[in-house]
Formats: C-alpha cells, structure tokens, sequence
C-alpha cells in the first residue's frame, strides 16, 4: 500500500525556467509561477472553490469548460493566477488535474481526452449517484468506485480526492487556525499520492493517505470516511488507519 508521511516538509513540483505561458490560449498568466500548474475539468461549485484554493496559494490554474467566456467571472475572483480554457487546454496546462464533473459524465471524458491523460495526476473527486448517474453509478458500486475511475480516465495517476465534502464546506474550512481538516486521498502511484498530498496542504487541509483505489470506497459517498470535517487523527481513527 503506497504510503507518505503527511507531517513530512512539503514539496512542490516545479516548472523550468520558473515561468510558463500557453501557446495559442486566450491570455498568459499574471505573474512567474512558483508552483506546479493546474487544470480544472469541470469548473462548477466544487471545482471553482477547490482551484480558487490553488490560484491564491500560488499555483497557475486553468478552469475549463466547453465555453469558456462563461467562467470570466471565476477566474477574476480566482485572482490574477488563473485564467480560462477547454477541457483539452487543461490536460496540456495541468502538471495536475483535478476533475469535478458528474460522475456519469466520466466515461465520454475519458474518450475525449484520450491518450493526453497519460502520464498525468488526475485528482477524482467524483461522486457516484445512482439516481443521476444510472448504470456508470451501479458499475462503480460494484467494482469499486477506484477502480472504476481508473478505467474511465486510462493512463492517469489516479487519486481519489476531495469528494467527501461540499464547497462551501471546503471554502468555510480552508486553512482554518488549529489542526487542518482532513482530506481522505487513495490511489496506487506513491508519486501520484505524494503530489496529491502537496496540493491538499496547499489548499489548506491536511491529506489522509487511506491506501491503493481499492480502499477508496472506504470514503465514497454514503460510506464511513464520508463528509467528515475532521483533523487527521480523528479521521484515521473512523478509518481504522494507524495513528
């Protein structure tokens, strides 16, 4: 099971060169970046707070949307890091992805963005409703909702993160004073992981490594790692992980 220690000094994935500009997109960002940049597929209510998180901390985040002009207002109240694209200018903008879209919605992504996924830290943090998502929610409740994101998105880092709780929740809580909530993450790339685990401190939580994608049903929708705003002790305990 791919483990870090989340107490460890946090570490930053770097661009060389320090700055960076999309050739061909619709404006360059603001300032050098610092920190690895971002994509955001699927930039509604929880995709737009959680890459707002990441614009202010400093990290270059491209929101997407099949029309991007509808995000204007977004990406001003992001701040001068962010900036809007397509779906496919995320994939190329992101050293990391975070998607955010109905989990129904996964398997046509998947077909569209195709082999630009490979190789990259895809954060899923979708959930499976069986009222609204209909068979892909039945097949993730039987395979494991891990392993089924996985399938949809192939070649991807997967990790499962920021699913358990809602926006406003997470914009509420973001870098609250006292010890940080707790964010559950799972996935079956140690490097993934550890990424993953950077971007939630730099959010403003604190990142929970539950284990591989077969544990990630363990704080799926429903389960008992779910909608929890708890510090990582408190959460490890729920989870039945070490202290």
């Amino acid at each position: 099971m791919p483990r870090i220690q989340t107490q460890a000094p946090r570490r930053t994935l770097l661009l060389a060169g320090g700055a960076l500009l999309l050739a061909g997109g619709r404006g360059s960002l603001a300032q050098p970046a610092t920190k690895s940049p971002v994509g955001i597929i699927g930039s509604g209510r929880l995709g737009g707070t959680v890459g707002t998180l990441w614009a202010k901390a400093g990290h270059p985040v491209l929101f997407s949307s099949r029309n991007p002009e509808r995000l204007k207002e977004l990406v001003e109240a992001a701040g001068p890091n962010a900036r809007a694209g397509t779906p496919a200018e995320a994939v190329a903008f992101g050293r990391a992805l975070l998607v955010a879209v109905p989990y129904g919605a996964l398997p046509q992504l998947g077909q569209d963005l195709g082999a630009s996924l490979a190789g990259k830290v895809v954060l899923d943090a979708c959930n499976a409703v069986p009222a609204r998502d209909g068979d892909v929610a039945r097949l993730a409740a039987e395979r494991g909702i891990g392993a089924t994101s996985a399938g949809f998105l192939p070649g991807s880092r997967l990790v499962r993160a920021f699913n358990t709780l809602g926006a406003r929740v997470l914009a509420e809580q973001a870098h609250r004073a006292g010890d940080p909530v707790a964010i559950p993450l799972a996935g079956d790339d140690a490097g993934a992981l550890e990424a993953a685990a950077a971007l939630v401190r730099d959010a403003g939580f604190e990142p929970v490594v539950v284990g591989s994608l077969a544990r990630a049903p363990d704080f799926a929708m429903g389960a008992r790692g779910y909608g929890k705003v708890v510090p990582a002790a408190e959460l490890r305990g729920i989870l039945g992980l070490p202290s």
